[in-house]
């Protein structure tokens, strides 16, 4: 398994309205996508200096190819579209990772 983590500081001025779009529109758009099987939001506990709130978006993939694929057929609209509604209110850095094992 590979997961697509988009890791996100928001300002508390957009958190509201960002957590919103995340849970209504973007999630439920990449999973329309095809690309992705799952996705799940997940607050990273920690009190960043910066301020703000951070969060780990994750979506899950079953290979290396479907990723590829979303980046080349899907990825700019979904920047584009996160820039234009929240601009410098929202960073973010993007990591990708492969499942080893369970236990």
């Amino acid at each position: 398994m590979i997961i697509y983590n988009v890791t996100i500081n928001i300002h508390e001025t957009a958190h509201d309205t960002w957590m919103q779009w995340t849970k209504n529109a973007y999630i439920p758009a990449m999973l329309a996508t095809g690309k992705f099987d799952k996705a799940r939001i997940i607050k990273v506990l920690i009190e960043e200096e910066m301020g703000g709130k951070t969060y780990s978006l994750q979506f899950e993939t079953t290979n290396k190819e479907r990723l590829d694929q979303f980046y080349k057929e899907d990825f700019d609209r979904f920047e584009n579209e996160a820039k234009k509604l929240f601009g410098e209110l929202m960073l973010t850095f993007k990591t990708e990772l492969e499942l080893i094992s369970e236990h």
